[in-house]
């Protein structure tokens, strides 16, 4: 059957699968999509065929197919860079910033583990995603879980994203970029708010791309907002689209031409960023940094939309083990003024929690 799952609604059966890309005009026809983009540009969607619009606002992540939750044991993670290749990556990175190349890069590692075998079937990611529901509540929690052979592309992703990509509604559009991340208020540093300021100046002019000249504006800039077990610093921009773009079949390819990846997990210039994570980096994102979400089409064409950044989320892959791999991306904003050591820690601090729930046996 398929399934999606978001604050506020609950999708079943997918009715077809779409590369948004590819044929962003698809998404003009009515109904709800779930999309799970890749960091490296692929977007693809599911319109499904069942969708319950929960009147409490809850997620329905509690619905699963009663397995429960295995996870793998906390010993068997592995990460695709050690301590040192990370901090090495840091440093050559701050390299890069002094030539001028960039002026911030935001350097990530995927973590890895093996699932134990459920009898021949894919990993129940409802009931992963109730775990962190309940142990790590996240404005942009949710999940899809296409299995293969189910109608459509397979995907299968767990969020408990803290961090809006794009909200639309209607011609409104409103992305909100964390830069700052610390144990506490007070641990924030001068060079968390710089950053954040130079990644929403990056997103303002993302957003200029597609929307009115003189609507964009920063709506609230440096807000500390309280997660579980850290802080980060949030800022939020809004503008108009463009009514060329607004009213247009082909509103995702132009929204995601201006904005995609998202600027607070590459860096500025963006396009320089891009090439430097590209050599630096060991292994691929895939949908971590990317997005995890949901467009909503009237009947009258008017569209809602809301896309988180995929950080704080989980992936699962089949493989020759028989249980398959999960993985679970961390990084952090490479600035000159970053101190190797303490990247490396923010990496730490954004996993630790989330690692931990996703280790546990339910």
């Amino acid at each position: 059957m398929g399934a999606a799952w978001f604050a506020g609604v609950r999708a079943r059966g997918v009715l077809e699968h779409v590369d948004v890309r590819a044929t962003p005009e698809r998404l003009a026809t009515p109904g709800f999509w779930a999309v799970v983009g890749d960091f490296d540009g692929s977007v693809r969607a599911w319109r499904f065929a069942e969708v319950d619009r929960l009147a409490d606002g809850g997620t329905g992540q509690h619905v699963s197919s009663g397995r429960g939750w295995r996870g793998p044991a906390p010993e068997a993670w592995s990460s695709s860079m050690s301590r040192e290749q990370y901090q090495g990556a840091v440093t050559a990175t701050r390299a890069e910033i002094r030539r001028g190349r960039v002026y911030q890069a935001n350097i990530c590692r995927v973590l890895s583990a093996p699932l134990p075998p459920v009898g021949g079937a894919e990993p129940d990611a409802q009931a992963l995603s109730a775990v962190l529901a309940a142990g790590n509540p996240a404005p942009y929690a949710g999940g899809v879980h296409v299995p293969a052979g189910d109608g459509g592309e397979p995907v299968w992703v767990v969020t408990a994203s803290p961090e809006l990509f794009l909200r639309v509604d209607g011609d409104v559009i409103t992305s909100a970029p964390i830069k700052g991340t610390a144990e506490h208020p007070d641990a924030l540093q001068a060079k968390d708010r710089a950053e954040n300021v130079m990644i929403t100046d990056l997103v303002r002019n993302d957003l200029q791309r597609v929307c009115e000249p003189g609507t964009v504006e920063v709506v609230d800039l440096l807000a500390v907002e309280q997660h579980p077990g850290l802080v980060h610093l949030v800022s939020t921009v809004q503008g108009r689209l463009l009514p060329e773009v607004a009213g247009s079949p082909r509103l995702w390819a132009e929204v995601l031409d201006a904005a995609y990846p998202p600027a607070s997990v590459s860096g500025a210039p963006k396009s320089s960023a891009l090439q430097v994570i590209s050599e630096f980096e060991r292994a691929a994102r895939g949908p971590y940094c990317g997005t995890v979400g949901w467009i909503d089409v009237a009947e009258d064409g008017r569209v809602r939309a809301e896309l988180a950044v995929a950080i704080r989320s989980f992936w699962w892959t089949p493989d020759a083990h028989a249980g398959g791999v999960l993985r679970f991306g961390t990084g952090a904003g490479i600035t000159w003024g970053s101190d190797a050591e303490g990247e490396w820690a923010e990496t730490e601090l954004k996993a630790r929690r989330l690692v931990a729930l996703a280790s546990a046996e339910r």
